[in-house]
């Protein structure tokens, strides 16, 4: 089958790989019907997450199952599925706690080894513990099977960010960053009952789709005009929940900084420098609480699923660029050039 590799900083192929195949009972052979790119893949292909040359790439797919192990019981083939971006065996202690993504026996789509989600196929590990089976005609639906497709990272991510940081209802929220987390954040600071939601980023049309979200304020300062920005909108106060959805330093500095005393930051951007934005000091004594981490997708997904059936919540315009897998390469210099906020892959 064909399946996006990556060979080094900026070199992105498509290539024959193995065609995947059930190699343990609990596995499931998933044909690929949509995937994307991710923002997080992008450290790798500016090079500044190592990779192995030739290693598989992307975590963001759904399909179909063609082939499962003799003891899978929760999917079958001909069912329409969604991956969460890590695989887990739903049974260990962590998972049991919700926390799959710290399962004893999980692991990520494109790491050394196993499958990446930007291909033809996918083998996929304790199927039971990962799958979710949705509506079969989703498939012929553009709009669903993006908001579907977005269930598998970003919505579940930012939906994450704003847990951590305490959304709630009556809640003031700051969003740090206009990606597709960032917008995602705000859709579920908005789903959690927060009041207000400041979105902070530098692009229009991405601040424009924050508030078709339910943004109800945006920023376009970054650092300290920033802070100063949303303390005179906040009544000098500050918010009750930050999130920070970059992963930089600048952007956690930007999270504390906006955060009112007692308030949260719920931090998911995939850390590049992100702790030397951190001061300690400030976070003791203004009792500050700082949570997050990486999202437990597969835990959000009975909570999230329904809505997005039923259409309360729809992530689906965070999606504005579509290639074909052969084309993929366009689709990462895209993001890369910031022409595009996410694209999705049609293999």
């Amino acid at each position: 089958m064909r399946a996006t590799t990556i060979h080094g900083p900026y070199d992105i192929r498509v290539e024959d790989v193995p065609d995947p195949r059930v190699e343990q009972p609990g596995d499931a052979v998933v044909q690929v019907l949509r995937a994307c790119v991710c923002g997080s893949d992008l450290w790798a292909y500016r090079g500044e997450s190592a990779r192995v040359p030739g290693q598989r790439i992307g975590h963001e797919f759904l399909g179909t199952v063609v082939e499962t192990g003799s003891e899978v019981r929760t999917v079958r083939p001909g069912d329409l599925v969604i991956a969460p971006f890590t695989w887990s065996d739903g049974a260990c202690l962590f998972c049991a706690e919700r926390l799959p993504t710290s399962c004893t026996n999980g692991g990520m789509w494109g790491a050394v080894g196993s499958d990446g989600g930007q291909g033809e196929g996918v083998r996929v590990p304790y199927a039971d513990g990962t799958l979710v089976a949705v509506p079969a005609e989703a498939a012929s639906d553009d709009r669903l099977i993006g908001a579907l497709l977005a269930l598998t990272d970003v919505m579940g991510t930012g939906y994450h960010a704003a847990l951590s940081a305490g959304a709630r209802p009556g809640a003031t929220v700051a969003v740090v960053g206009d990606g597709a987390v960032g917008l995602c954040a705000v859709l579920a600071a908005r789903l959690l009952g927060a009041e207000h939601v400041i979105a902070m980023g530098r692009h229009p049309d991405r601040l424009r789709l924050a508030r078709e979200f339910g943004a109800a304020g945006t920023i376009t300062e970054r650092g300290e005009a920033a802070v100063t920005a949303v303390r005179e909108a906040t009544g000098g106060h500050g918010v009750h929940a930050a999130i920070e959805a970059v992963g930089g330093e600048e952007a956690m500095r930007t999270a504390v900084g906006v955060t009112r005393p007692g308030g949260a930051i719920g931090w998911v951007g995939a850390p590049h420098g992100s702790g030397d934005g951190l001061d300690v000091g400030t976070l003791f004594m203004n009792n500050l609480t700082l949570r997050g981490g990486i999202a437990p997708i597969r835990a959000y997904l009975p909570e999230l699923l329904p809505r997005v059936l039923d259409g309360t919540l729809d992530p689906s315009p965070v999606f504005d660029g579509t290639t074909a897998l052969a084309s993929i390469a366009d689709g990462y210099r895209a993001m890369d050039d910031r022409s595009a906020l996410k694209v999705l892959i049609t293999p």
